[in-house]
């Protein structure tokens, strides 16, 4: 846990402003950090010689319908030379976009296709926002809480009488 108080006490002296909340369950440690300063945050934590976290092992979205902002982008880092996790969050608002961090991992690139395919989440500077498992002309996010799952044709009843 040495490695993750030192990640945090860092990150409490370079972003003071950008942390918004820090939270411990079950030896896990979640960072709330403010929407405009992820690419920073995450530039760091990557570049920090003490810290390393050089692999994007997750990013992906959650829709927390019924509460504002409500959804979350959710970062999961590894440093794989001191085999440490952390995990980012940060809050957006319907409409609202997040900066993309594919400056920083590149596979970022295809993590947040999936999250703008699936939740309707924009990254703002992606090189190439586009939906990556629906069809182009597919209306809506089938991942949110609010999707008419009920209203979608079922495939085994297609052609049917």
């Amino acid at each position: 846990m040495a490695e993750e108080s030192l990640t945090i006490s860092k990150l409490k002296e370079r972003f003071p402003d950008s942390m918004l909340e820090v939270a411990h369950f079950r030896g896990e440690t979640t960072v709330y950090v403010r929407k405009g300063d992820i690419v920073k945050v995450c530039r760091f934590l990557r570049d920090d010689p003490e810290l390393q976290y050089n692999f994007l092992s997750d990013l992906c979205g959650v829709d927390r319908l019924g509460l504002e902002p409500r959804f979350e982008v959710v970062y999961n880092l590894y440093s794989i030379p001191y085999a440490q996790r952390i995990r980012l969050k940060v809050k957006v608002s319907e409409g609202e976009e997040v900066d993309t961090v594919t400056g920083v991992w590149g596979t970022a690139n295809w993590h947040e296709r999936e999250v703008y395919d699936l939740f309707g989440i924009r990254f703002l500077g992606h090189p190439d926002l586009c939906r990556i498992l629906m069809p182009e002309d597919w209306e809506g996010h089938p991942l949110r809480k609010d999707y008419p799952v009920q209203d979608m044709p079922k495939w085994w009843e297609v052609g049917k009488p």
